[in-house]
């Protein structure tokens, strides 16, 4: 998994610990979670802009 070991991955969860502490870590995973979500969510969906013309926009042919 990236070229990460078992030994980098205690040590960078030790790191997270110290830094943010016990109890931000799961408003953290939460946020990444959703972060993840949204940002696989907008991948997928495609925005299709419509530019076909309105009749009731152009003037009378008179």
């Amino acid at each position: 998994m990236f070229g990460f070991g078992s030994t980098e991955l205690i040590i960078l969860l030790v790191l997270v610990l110290v830094i943010f502490g016990a109890g931000k870590l799961p408003e953290i995973g939460g946020a990444l979670g959703k972060g993840v979500r949204n940002f696989k969510k907008s991948i997928k969906e495609t925005d299709e802009i419509d530019v076909t013309p309105d009749d009731k926009d152009e003037p009378p042919n008179s």
